[in-house]
């Protein structure tokens, strides 16, 4: 069982307000930020502090919705850290933000009395959120700092984007490799997500195999076998 206590209601209604201000934060934080990275040298001096000054007013808002919940809780500091690591994590490390936005899907999802997909495809769409939104942050975080590092062999976005799809599969050319200390650890941190994502599509897409043979052979007539 999760040692998570129940949120005060208090608490819940400020959940449920934040999910569309969130969701519009993380948008203009990656939004910001990736124009600052992928248009550095074509935009002016104006134009990057206006990306900077974006990407600043999200983490505001980030920070504020944080301590707000760290007051409604009613925990102690330390405690809210450790019952909320996640989200810790993402206030310290904004870019993984967007990857929260997955939840407003399953809210639209719910806004009936059940999902309208099932268990599987919503393992498998969530996954796929997530492994788009990772990919395209760590893609970012890595040609900022790689692409005029010396010895690197990313120097192109696209040469970022390629790293990043072959890390997320685990399959790793080795062709283009981070030689910074950033890219490193976005690295480790990309082999694991996608390690974890790889497992949750493959093991929730046999899950769905399986479900649909067995459906099939309980509506087969008693003594139909598929080899008769």
């Amino acid at each position: 069982m999760s040692d998570r206590p129940p949120k005060p209601p208090r608490q819940e209604d400020w959940d449920r307000r934040m999910v569309i201000p969130l969701a519009v934060a993380s948008v203009a934080y990656l939004t910001g930020y990736a124009v600052r990275v992928l248009a550095s040298r074509h935009l002016s001096q104006a134009g990057l502090d206006l990306c900077l000054a974006v990407t600043l007013t999200a983490w505001a808002v980030f920070v504020v919705d944080y301590a707000v919940r760290l007051r409604l809780s009613g925990l102690g500091l330390f405690r809210f850290v450790r019952t909320h690591f996640l989200d810790t994590v993402v206030l310290v490390i904004p870019l993984l933000r967007p990857v929260r936005m997955v939840s407003l899907y399953d809210r639209v999802q719910r806004r009936r009395d059940k999902p309208r997909l099932s268990i599987y495809a919503r393992v498998m769409v969530y996954s796929g959120l997530t492994v788009a939104l990772l990919g395209f942050a760590g893609a970012l975080v890595v040609y900022h700092h790689e692409a005029d590092a010396p010895g690197s062999t990313i120097r192109t976005f696209g040469d970022s984007v390629w790293w990043a799809c072959a890390t997320l599969t685990t399959v790793g050319y080795g062709d283009v490799t981070p030689v910074t200390p950033v890219g490193r650890v976005t690295a480790v941190g990309l082999m694991a997500c996608g390690v974890a994502l790889l497992g949750a599509v493959t093991g929730s897409f046999s899950s769905w195999l399986i479900q649909a043979f067995t459906r099939e052979d309980e509506k087969r007539p008693p003594g139909d076998s598929p080899g008769a």
